[in-house]
C-alpha cells in the first residue's frame, strides 16, 4: 500500500491566531513568541512567516479575535439597553483575554471584526438620537469606564465573595477602627455583608454613566 502523501497548507491563519490567543491566555502577557507559537503547533518558527510578516500582523489578528467575541449592538434594540449588553459582553471578553486590555485601542491595523464592531456601536448611538461629537463623547466614557472597571476586578486580590470576606475580615482585625472609622463602616456593612459581590459595583456604575449620557444627548 502505498503512504499516503503529507497533508498541505494545514496551518492556517486562523488556526495561528486562535493558538496565540490560547497561549496569550495561558500566560496573561500578550502574543507569545514565535518560538513558542511555533513549538505549540508543532512547526519551526520560520513557517509562521509564510503567513504572517511580523509578530504585529498576529497580534492585530488576535485582538481581532477578541473584538468579535463582543455582543454587537441589534439593530431594533435601544441605545441604552444596547449599550448596556456591550458594556457587559466586552467586560466578559477582557475577563477571559486579561493581556488585551491594554491593547484594545492602540492598534493601526485593525481588522474587519474590530472595525464591524465600532461600526455598529457608533451607528447604534446615532440611530439613538446622538450626534456625531456625542457618539464619540458616550464610546469614549464607556470605554474608559469599562476598561478601568475591568482593571480593578483583575487585580483584585479574591475571585469569590468568600474570598473578599477573607481579605476584608483580614484587613479589620488589623485596623485601627477609632482611626478608621468610615474605611471601617464601609468593610462592616459593605464588603463583608453577607451576599455582597464586588462586580455588582460594575452595574451601578455603568447605569450611572448611560443615565448621564442620556441627560447630555440632546445637548451634544
Amino acid at each position: 500500500m502505498a503512504t499516503p502523501a503529507p497533508r498541505r497548507n494545514w496551518l492556517s491563519k486562523e488556526l495561528v491566531l486562535r493558538t496565540a490567543v490560547t497561549l496569550a491566555d495561558e500566560s496573561g502577557t500578550g502574543v507569545p513568541s514565535m518560538r513558542k507559537l511555533g513549538d505549540r503547533l508543532g512547526i519551526e518558527a520560520m513557517s509562521l512567516y509564510h503567513h504572517f510578516r511580523n509578530k504585529d500582523l498576529i497580534l492585530d489578528g488576535m485582538l481581532d479575535l477578541v473584538f468579535a467575541e463582543i455582543e454587537l449592538p441589534p439593530d431594533d434594540m435601544d441605545w441604552r439597553a444596547a449599550m448596556r449588553a456591550r458594556a457587559v459582553s466586552m467586560r466578559d471578553a477582557l475577563i477571559r483575554h486579561p493581556w488585551a486590555i491594554s491593547l484594545m485601542d492602540s492598534r493601526t491595523n485593525p481588522g474587519p471584526a474590530t472595525l464591524r464592531h465600532h461600526n455598529a456601536v457608533i451607528g447604534c448611538l446615532r440611530s439613538g438620537g446622538f450626534s456625531i461629537a456625542g457618539a464619540a463623547h458616550a464610546l469614549s466614557v464607556l470605554d474608559g469606564y469599562i476598561y478601568g472597571f475591568t482593571l480593578q476586578q483583575l487585580s483584585v486580590p479574591f475571585t469569590s465573595a468568600s474570598g473578599l470576606e477573607d481579605v476584608a475580615g483580614s484587613i479589620l482585625e488589623q485596623l485601627p477602627r477609632e482611626e478608621f472609622p468610615h474605611l471601617a463602616e464601609m468593610i462592616l456593612d459593605r464588603a463583608m455583608k453577607p451576599g455582597y459581590a464586588y462586580t455588582e459595583e460594575f452595574d451601578v456604575g455603568l447605569d450611572l454613566i448611560l443615565d448621564g449620557l442620556r441627560r447630555q444627548r440632546e445637548t451634544w
